[in-house]
């Protein structure tokens, strides 16, 4: 029966109120598999940052990242006015710096940093390999406005990109 239950109304004709149409919308979504690739890669100051799960993917529930870096190629200390940020490390190992301490963390340990909390941290190896989660979505939308297309699955070299170490920082606080 096409009779939407205890109203005497056919379905084919509800009316679409913006209630139903957030739902609608936040069933647009679809299931998907994705690994990192040229196609969803970019060059951010020095780091290879493919996008796993983004705000267009999710309703803007997440971000999800994983991205190499090598010694050098820190961002400065930062904060984070939206997203909790939660780090796990694949290989190599970091120091992070939240709240007055020191946190070393190396492969197979994660790392959760609340907003509105600066931090920073150091790469201990010569590379990290991490997988990132945050929460909500939206900050890699910002952050890919000053990325360039991966050229290839690697950490770039010095002669490829600008880094915070050698970079004008102008368009990042922007």
């Amino acid at each position: 029966d096409d009779r939407i239950a205890g109203t005497g109304l056919d379905s084919s004709r509800r009316l679409t109120t913006p209630d139903t149409m957030e739902k609608q919308q936040l069933r647009a979504t679809r299931a998907y598999k994705r690994s990192p690739a040229l196609v969803n890669s970019t060059w951010y100051k020095g780091i290879l940052v493919s996008r796993m799960a983004g705000t267009t993917d999710n309703n803007g529930a997440f971000d999800l990242i994983v991205s190499k870096m090598r010694r050098g190629t820190e961002p400065p200390p930062h904060v984070h006015s939206q997203e909790d940020e939660l780090f796990y490390i694949l290989s190599g190992a970091i120091s992070v710096y939240v709240e007055g301490e020191v946190f070393s963390v190396t492969a197979g340990e994660c790392m959760f940093l609340p907003r509105r909390k600066p931090h920073a941290f150091l790469i201990t190896s010569e590379e990290v390999h991490t997988i990132a989660l945050l929460v909500p979505g939206g900050f890699l939308d910002a952050v890919n406005k000053m990325n360039a297309p991966a050229e290839r699955m690697e950490i770039p070299t010095d002669h490829d990109t600008v880094t915070y170490a050698n970079g004008d920082l102008t368009d990042t606080i922007k």
